[in-house]
């Protein structure tokens, strides 16, 4: 019963029947074969918009470069506490952007509120004295696998127009939140004012395929560049655009997230008691106490273990390809906590 990421899950047959056409004679180099060629056309037509498309092989990579596109060294990018940003890669951000500093907020679920942006962004007023607030990022869904309504993302993006600030989503698990919303991709988007967004694909069935989106296309050289400059501009570029064409391709990336989201929702509800925060998307957090989660794993569950020493949380991520006879082996663990 291995729930410790869904990126431990394997790739999906369409996107490997994919890779397997694209893998066919010889392709030009660094985007300029016609798998890469077709991003930007692909992609416009998803979200209805012209938009910018720039392949990378990781989510890290994809968020770097998009923040260090919309700070200067001396800017700030503003995110929550418990942000992938803040715990989960590296300093890359601050590294790419030349030394950028992250300006921390809380929130419950993982999630900010416009009150607590303009906090912050005041937090940081005193002119020369002050790192410059000059980008909003939010997980989409948060880290804890809460989402943002399309209200609250408008509403996070109004504040950041008046107030100066790029907006920008960390989207490694988008598909898991558009499939729950039901909405349209634009609506959470570039509709409620976000420029940027990192697109995930790797955790929902793709290899090493995820994608910068800039709905702001003005933007599209300095990404490229420093995409070229932070050694991510593939040479054999068809390779992730084709698994990104698939992805995207009958809605294959829906279908995927919404078979993850629904197990979830059943380890959800035989957990409920012990829910520390709402089942929203693929990821399920519990804090059933150290004792309990110890019984989980001599029965043979596998995740990790959350916030500090000791809490007694964890988190169980289902992915796209979970056997159903797992999750109902995992149903009836966490019932029997009870």
């Amino acid at each position: 019963m291995n729930f410790r990421s869904d990126n431990t899950a394997p790739t999906a047959p369409e996107i490997l029947r994919a890779l397997e056409r694209a893998n066919d004679g010889a392709a030009p180099a660094y985007g300029e074969d016609a798998w890469s060629r077709r991003l930007d056309e692909a992609f416009s037509a998803l979200f209805e918009r012209e938009v910018r498309v720039f392949t990378v092989a990781t989510g890290t990579a994809a968020n770097a470069i998009c923040l260090a596109s919309a700070t200067p060294p001396w800017g700030a990018v503003l995110c929550h506490r418990e942000a992938h940003i803040e715990c989960d890669e590296c300093g890359a951000p601050e590294f790419f952007s030349g030394g950028a500093k992250l300006v921390l907020m809380d929130g419950a679920h993982a999630k900010v509120s416009p009150a607590a942006v303009e906090e912050a962004v005041a937090r940081n007023a005193r002119g020369v004295h002050s790192v410059k607030p000059s980008v909003l990022s939010i997980s989409q869904p948060s880290e804890r696998g809460a989402i943002y309504t399309p209200d609250e993302v408008a509403a996070l993006g109004e504040v950041a127009g008046k107030t100066g600030l790029t907006f920008h989503i960390d989207g490694a698990r988008f598909a898991n939140a558009v499939a729950t919303l039901d909405c349209h991709p634009g609506d959470i988007t570039w509709r409620a004012g976000v420029d940027l967004l990192s697109f995930g694909a790797t955790k929902n069935g793709a290899i090493a395929a995820e994608a910068i989106i800039a709905f702001d296309t003005a933007r599209a050289e300095e990404i490229a560049r420093r995409r070229k400059r932070g050694g991510h501009l593939f040479s054999k570029g068809r390779y992730a655009a084709a698994q990104l064409l698939a992805y995207l391709e009958d809605d294959l990336w829906l279908k995927l997230a919404r078979r993850a989201n629904d197990f979830a929702g059943v380890l959800g509800e035989a957990a409920a008691p012990f829910l520390s925060t709402p089942v929203q998307t693929n990821q399920v957090f519990i804090r059933p106490g150290v004792e309990a989660l110890a019984q989980l794993r001599a029965a043979g569950a596998e995740f990790y273990d959350w916030g500090g020493e000791g809490a007694g949380e964890a988190r169980l991520v289902v992915s796209w390809s979970q056997k159903e006879a797992e999750v109902e082996a995992m149903r009836g663990l966490l019932a029997s906590l009870r």
